[in-house]
């Protein structure tokens, strides 16, 4: 049992799109679905339901930091919240407990993004069964979770100032991953170099071009993730418009 908590990364070997892995994109589409699904109900125990959410993500992360700390390898260079993940964790747990419109804006953007960009293309390290694995894949969800959980039940829409808000935040903080980068010869946010494992940014272009294609691509998937409801406003818009029209013809 020990051995699923160890940092022997040759026991536990991960590999992309494998079953567990796919495994783990089924349960993210399937939960997404019932969250969906049963919103109505979700929102008669929001308390609760908000509580749990809480204390799940926060304990599966301070559990993380606790693994790493007891394996010798809790290091700056990597465990600051200064990953897009990280960042978007800290910014779900303020959701949670604030139910702030203002942080939806910020969280749903770089959140959703950043959290199904690791999910299918994971920088992992350490497969089924070890407790990173589940650790790195419920997180990255519970990320995701969080903002289709505010949509769905909450009704909360994200905006086009919202989508230029997060904009700014996101270059804010790469701009302090930057210089923590400088300091602490880590590579946050990706900023010094690629992942290891293969990923999209593969597809970018060499360091440091790609950096420039990165913010080329956050604005796209930033107003592909605001297209939706963009669509559904316009088509509220024309019905009601409609409806106006029969109503004085009558």
């Amino acid at each position: 049992m020990s051995d699923v908590f160890s940092h022997d990364y040759k026991a536990f070997p991960f590999m992309s799109f494998s079953a567990p892995h796919i495994a783990m994109i089924v349960l993210f589409a399937a939960a997404s679905a019932l969250l969906f699904i049963f919103r109505k109900g979700l929102y008669r125990l929001d308390q609760k339901f908000r509580l749990y959410m809480f204390l799940l993500l926060f304990t599966l992360e301070l559990l993380y930091h606790f693994w790493l700390y007891h394996g010798g390898k809790w290091d700056l260079s990597f465990t600051l919240p200064l990953q897009l993940c990280s960042i978007s964790l800290v910014l779900c747990l303020l959701l949670l407990a604030s139910k702030s419109k203002a942080v939806f804006q910020i969280v749903y953007y770089i959140g959703v993004t950043g959290a199904i960009m690791a999910i299918l293309t994971p920088e992992l390290f350490l497969g089924f069964p070890h407790f990173r694995y589940f650790q790195f894949f419920i997180t990255h969800n519970l990320i995701v979770w969080t903002c289709l959980y505010f949509v769905f039940v909450h009704q909360f829409r994200p905006t086009g100032k919202g989508l230029f808000q997060s904009f700014i935040f996101l270059n804010l903080c790469a701009a302090a991953a930057f210089f923590a980068n400088k300091l602490t010869g880590g590579n946050y946010m990706f900023l010094s170099r690629k992942p290891e494992n293969t990923s999209l940014l593969d597809y970018f272009g060499p360091y440091p071009y790609y950096i420039i294609t990165l913010e080329i691509a956050a604005l796209m998937l930033f107003s592909l993730l605001l297209l939706p409801f963009k669509m559904i406003g316009k088509i509220k818009l024309e019905r009601r418009n409609l409806h106006e029209t029969c109503k004085n013809r009558d």
